[in-house]
């Protein structure tokens, strides 16, 4: 099965274990998962893709991480899903790509969208096919002047996987996104940004500085909260008004025994600043 990167891939080999080629490290209470294969434009491999899911349902466990940081090096985010790397299997049989998407490129958008800790997408360049993909599924999208969205699938002859035909259509209408995917158009930030598809546009060198000053204000708020949010919005995409009516009374009903709803009130009643623990 063909991958989904732009020509300017290195379809050389990756080298490295996984550690190197997704960094990461947690500051702050913030995770940062950073794709770290330049050389390929952060193209992303079976045991890459195994990696980030691991750190994203590590990030939801750990009390400890209270935000998400997904970035890249070099001059791409990611420009797609490299195969290469996935286990080497016998000839193919009816029923095996649509396996190998369900429990791949599926299994990463799913992994970002049901983080229970808010997921921050600093996109420092091209985001093609799953990339662009997986910057969709954050919660916030910040981008680079220079970065691009590329729904590249139409110039493989190929159906847009990872989400798109989902995640699209939610974000932009139906119209927006069958465009969108039928041209395969390269799609610069600023216009994303117009068509909502990132919350906002800033300097290259901007990006890092961003990302973590929006990283840290997530971290120091009201954690389980914004988890519960988190599901709120997402799930009211596929909600009637009586299930989501119902669903919002029980996050509250839920969200009232943490730490940090007592602390709300108190520090407001009191006149002060909350002290957010996440907890």
């Amino acid at each position: 099965m063909p991958s989904s990167p732009e020509d300017t891939t290195d379809h050389r080999d990756p080298s490295g274990s996984p550690e190197s080629l997704i960094l990461h490290a947690t500051d702050n209470g913030v995770s940062w998962i950073t794709l770290n294969r330049p050389e390929a434009m952060n193209a992303v491999t079976w045991d890459q893709r195994e990696r980030v899911i691991a750190l994203l349902a590590e990030a939801s466990a750990d009390p400890g991480v209270r935000a998400v940081v997904l970035t890249a090096t070099g001059r791409g985010f990611c420009a797609g899903a490299d195969l290469r790397g996935a286990p080497v299997a016998g000839d193919r049989v009816p029923g095996d790509v649509a396996r190998t998407i369900r429990l791949g490129a599926q299994r990463l958008i799913a992994a970002a969208l049901d983080c229970e800790k808010p997921v921050i997408a600093a996109v420092n360049g091209t985001a093609a096919g799953i990339g662009a993909h997986l910057a969709f599924a954050c919660d916030l999208v910040l981008a680079a002047e220079s970065a691009k969205f590329i729904e590249v699938f139409v110039r493989r002859g190929l159906v847009p996987d990872g989400g798109g035909a989902y995640l699209l259509p939610r974000l932009v209408g139906p119209q927006r996104a069958k465009e969108l995917m039928f041209f395969g158009d390269s799609l610069p930030a600023r216009d994303a940004e117009r068509l909502g598809l990132v919350n906002r546009t800033v300097p290259d060198e901007e990006l890092a500085a961003t990302a973590r000053a929006w990283a840290q204000r997530l971290a120091e708020g009201p954690t389980r909260s914004i988890a519960l949010t988190k599901q709120l919005v997402n799930a009211s995409l596929d909600s009637d008004r009586a299930t989501a009516f119902a669903a919002e009374a029980m996050a509250q009903e839920i969200n009232m025994t943490t730490q940090d709803a007592n602390e709300g009130v108190a520090s407001f009643v009191e006149r002060r600043a909350p002290k957010y623990r996440g907890i």
